[in-house]
């Protein structure tokens, strides 16, 4: 047989779905696995919201809808960018609606990228980043933030990291797996290096309404000298509780735009209909369920920093924005890789190992606050029984 794609075999799989497809196998051979490894919400979507989707399609939109999407949501995604983040753009040229937010980062990073560009990404990240950025025709350069400052984004890291191939930095906030929200001497860090040295910026915005203690998201879009130069990716699934609708967008200079559409059209034709039908009202209507779901994870934080900090052997930050907690275990000697798989044989919890987010991650694991508190506190019962052995 002819040889495969040299390119995909070269690809890692999603080391997020790998564990969560573990926990879903050892349950299913009878084990009680919780599985704190996904980043799928544990609410169901609004009422509101499905209501919306039922009678988009009473209504007959089950036909192909408009490649970049469907006014009603170009126009609805338009009003809450300058509602939210004081960002203009305009509905008919500057947003491209994709089944999911990572479409959309696919799309930005194969609309601005050409063979040998270099695509700066901030580490820790979300482990699809280096491989999409490959997918694209560039080659990926981490700028490592340390955990020893808290993962404080700085211009002198970045622009440690630039050359003349750099073409653009992707930036995540609220971050995964982190949970630091930029600040805006961060932001100024980045506008500083992105104008310096002609850079296009990606912000991964996917987290902008999981943000605790009165902390704001800052939109790059919105500051001086960044409108020509960012491309904002957002979406429906976390803020929402939409993760199976499949439904992100990607906002951006018209030129941009263009060139993703013509990938879109010629790959996936467009998201689905009646899931942008019912994204506009979610977007046009109340925002209490938003507010209800994020003062929920903010409950659980408080549970889960307090309770992992008083095991011996665990050190966990606090967390400022998304519903990921980052722990260490400092006093271990294995690398994430085997405590993660300690915990899942041992405890029966499944996490991420931390360096699936990048080379600075150590001895991390991630685990995810999207599940019930009764499923909380029982993963903090067992990891307490069994860290000692760590």
């Amino acid at each position: 047989m002819k040889e495969l794609s040299r390119l995909l075999g070269r690809i890692p799989g999603s080391a997020t779905m790998a564990v969560s497809e573990k926990a879903r196998q050892m349950n299913a051979a009878g084990k009680d696995v919780i599985a704190l490894g996904g980043g799928d919400p544990d609410f169901d979507t609004p009422d509101h919201i499905v209501a919306a989707a039922f009678a988009a399609i009473e209504n007959g939109a089950t036909h192909y809808p408009p490649s970049k999407g469907i006014p009603e949501m170009l126009t609805a995604i338009a009003a809450k960018m300058a509602r939210d983040n004081n960002v203009e753009v305009d509905p008919s040229s500057q947003i491209i609606i994709s089944p999911g937010a990572k479409w959309a980062l696919h799309l930005a990073l194969s609309s601005v990228t050409n063979p040998g560009d270099e695509i700066l990404y901030l580490e820790p990240c979300w482990p699809s980043y280096p491989p999409m950025i490959t997918l694209s025709g560039g080659t990926p350069v981490p700028v490592s933030l340390s955990p020893a400052d808290n993962y404080t984004i700085s211009a002198d890291a970045i622009r440690a990291c630039v050359s003349d191939r750099s073409k653009a930095l992707m930036v995540n906030s609220p971050n995964n797996p982190t949970g630091r929200v930029m600040t805006a001497e961060e932001a100024d860090a980045v506008v500083e290096v992105a104008l310096e040295h002609d850079l296009y910026v990606l912000a991964d915005e996917i987290y902008e309404h999981l943000i605790f203690d009165d902390r704001r998201n800052i939109s790059l879009a919105a500051l001086p000298g960044m409108a020509e130069r960012t491309l904002t990716i957002n979406g429906m699934s976390k803020a929402y509780a939409m993760t199976g609708w499949r439904m992100g967008w990607l906002a951006a200079p018209a030129q941009i735009v263009g060139l993703a559409n013509k990938l879109s059209s010629q790959t996936i034709s467009s998201a689905a209909n009646f899931s942008m039908h019912a994204s506009a009202a979610a977007l046009n209507g109340p925002q209490d369920c938003v507010a209800e779901m994020c003062a929920s994870y903010a409950k659980r934080r408080d549970f889960m920093v307090e309770a992992l900090n008083a095991i011996d052997g665990v050190h966990c930050r606090d967390i400022e924005g998304a519903f990921y907690l980052f722990p260490s275990f400092p006093g271990s000697a294995r690398d994430s890789l085997d405590v993660a798989q300690f915990l899942i044989e041992e405890a029966e919890v499944a996490g991420t190992p931390g360096i699936a987010f990048g080379s600075t991650s150590g001895s991390h694991i991630r685990f995810s606050i999207a599940r019930s508190m009764y499923d909380l506190e029982r993963s903090v019962e067992r990891l307490a029984r069994v860290a000692p052995r760590l």
